[in-house]
């Protein structure tokens, strides 16, 4: 079957109705995919299966129609997962928000997307928690003190696995980074952060206060879809 049988066969489907006077158009099965991608902050074909063959097989409406809130569907085949991202128009409105992240997220992110890159090729790439936190600990300033900066990078290390879902846990200290990250923190994104902080070091790069370091926060680093459930 072809790609335009695909996209005529759901866009002429009966409508099926999910509960009296349900005005909706797409079969149930294509609206949980659109539902799941408007939740974000993505898709994984290796986690959720039935949901990633429903996006496939109804890719063309699914586009046409997050096209309507100004969103682009994104699709990694070869990694199997989707997401959806603001749409390439200057004047279009933002339909999905950016999530703030904190100094140590935004450092922890970029350690976990370079490891990402430079491993991916073999594999499954699993990290460890404390080597994670040790290429992080010269962010400590003398202002925070060991037990201080712990609870900071727990915290970080807690919001890649459940918020942002860039971490899985694999045991209880270890876990698998999702390929998704090379592709929500894009190049421009990673130049753009790098050169904040080299402009931190510029400044100072040994008397720069906590606080001072929280305020440059990073507010574009990632674009998460909105999570209309809660």
């Amino acid at each position: 079957m072809s790609t335009t049988d695909i996209e005529d066969a759901a866009e002429t489907a009966p409508s099926v109705e999910v509960w009296p006077g349900d005005p909706g158009e797409l079969p149930e099965r294509t609206r949980r995919v659109l539902l799941r991608l408007i939740r974000g902050p993505y898709l994984s074909g290796a986690r959720e299966p039935q949901l990633w063959s429903v996006l496939l097989s109804d890719e063309s409406v699914l586009r046409s129609r997050v096209a309507e809130l100004f969103l682009e569907l994104v699709i990694d085949r070869d990694n199997e997962f989707a997401f959806v991202r603001n749409a390439p128009a200057e004047d279009a409105p933002k339909a999905v928000r950016s999530e703030r992240l904190t100094f140590l997220d935004t450092a922890m992110l970029l350690i976990l997307r370079q490891t990402l890159l430079s491993e991916e090729g073999r594999g499954r790439v699993i990290v460890g928690q404390s080597e994670i936190f040790e290429q992080l600990t010269v962010y400590r300033t003398p202002d925070r003190d060991e037990k201080d900066f712990l609870s900071r990078l727990n915290s970080s290390w807690h919001k890649m696995q459940n918020k942002l879902r860039v971490l899985h846990p694999v045991g209880t200290d270890r876990a698998e980074i999702s390929p998704v990250l090379r592709l929500i923190v894009d190049a421009d994104q990673v130049r753009a952060i790098t050169a904040e902080y080299q402009r931190i070091a510029d400044e100072d790069g040994s008397t720069i206060s906590q606080p001072d370091r929280d305020d440059i926060e990073s507010g574009d680093a990632v674009d998460e879809a909105e999570e209309t459930d809660e």
